[in-house]
């Protein structure tokens, strides 16, 4: 048990006659581990009903995706109605006004290490020690967003990344130009099999949804009437080749009588040749087929990525082109194993 921070008759008299408990720099006035995880968590809504952040299911239908701002004034009374439940008196309330500025600084901080903690990668100790190792910096707008959609059941371990200004495509995740740009994520968790809550540190300018890097795969890419198949052109390291912001494909070639079977010499053929005669937007040419590794990486169908970017509202407006990707993200899910699986485990 710790021991009591004042003791004797008269010390505790002349405590009970200050208008606060304890000054607000001095070590017994911090908060203890547990309380100051638990208003870090609280900060980022962790805990908080899903009634209160989504009050109507209508404003949150399927297949849909909702940007937001967190209200830092909203956040810090929610802080402060935790705190109250320890409120009893005058003393407490003085208390409270004297160290309240610095709970929020500290919180700004403690509440980096959130993700961390439930990723379980380090304990309190050791996530708190890197969220304020050398100088933080200040606190910035929380944003954020909430999607329900079949994607997050058909991917329970989706890749999502926010970025600071706009990456044309193609661009590698992994490469440092791009990490540079990405603001850091606070928050990532699934509140339902279909539900996604993301909250990111800063105001991002593209938020980006891929499908997990889970292996290689091969395929071809159908319309979404599915009456058409094609197959993308590839650079020699996979990149897609794009012409006005869209891909480069070549029809997908099929057997004579079995329609439902790809011609693959035609097909291999038909990359041959458009890989002599086809530059994209960026001077990028198909990968030359000269043997059976540049053919795999022809037909790769690496993992999918959805954009999200701008600010104009397209609500009421006609639907894109059957071609462009937005389109096909729920259609995808839905046709992966994995997503019965997923189904069947939350099954009531």
């Amino acid at each position: 048990m710790r021991a009591a921070l004042i003791s004797g008759r008269e010390q505790l008299i002349a405590r009970l006659r200050e208008p606060a408990q304890v000054e607000a720099d001095t070590p017994e006035s911090g908060m203890p581990p547990y309380m100051e995880s638990f208003l870090a968590h609280l900060r980022l809504l962790v805990g908080v009903p899903f009634e209160y952040l989504v009050p109507d299911p209508r404003l949150l239908p399927d297949e849909s995706i909702r940007f937001f701002y967190i209200d830092r004034s909203w956040s810090d009374r929610l802080v402060d109605g935790a705190i109250t439940v320890g409120k009893i008196g005058s003393r407490e309330q003085a208390h409270h006004q004297a160290i309240g500025a610095a709970v929020s600084r500290t919180l700004d901080i403690s509440e980096r290490m959130v993700r961390t903690l439930q990723r379980g990668k380090l304990d309190f100790v050791g996530a708190r020690n890197a969220a304020f190792s050398g100088e933080p910096k200040p606190a910035d707008l929380v944003t954020g967003f909430v999607l329900r959609s079949a994607a997050v059941s058909g991917w329970p371990h989706m890749d999502v990344r926010a970025y600071t200004e706009r990456i044309e495509e193609p661009f590698d995740a992994s490469a440092q130009s791009s990490v540079d740009r990405q603001l850091p994520l606070l928050r990532l968790e699934r509140l339902s099999p279909g539900l996604l809550i993301a909250l990111f540190m800063g105001v991002p300018a593209l938020v980006t949804l891929e499908e997990p890097h889970h292996g290689v795969q091969f395929g071809v890419d159908v319309s979404a009437d599915g009456a058409g198949a094609f197959v993308p052109l590839r650079t020699s390291t996979g990149q897609l080749l794009v012409h006005a912001q869209r891909a480069i494909n070549v029809p997908l070639p099929r057997r004579a009588r079995r329609h439902d079977v790809i011609d693959v010499k035609r097909l291999r053929d038909t990359l041959a040749d458009k890989a002599a005669s086809v530059v994209d937007d960026h001077g990028q040419r198909p990968i030359a087929q000269t043997g059976s590794a540049a053919f795999a990486i022809a037909v790769l169908n690496p993992p999918w990525r959805q954009r999200f970017e701008g600010t104009e509202d397209l609500a009421g407006e006609p639907p894109p082109p059957p071609d462009l990707n937005v389109l096909q993200v729920s259609v995808r899910a839905r046709a992966a194993s994995l997503k019965l699986a997923v189904e069947t485990a939350y099954q009531p």
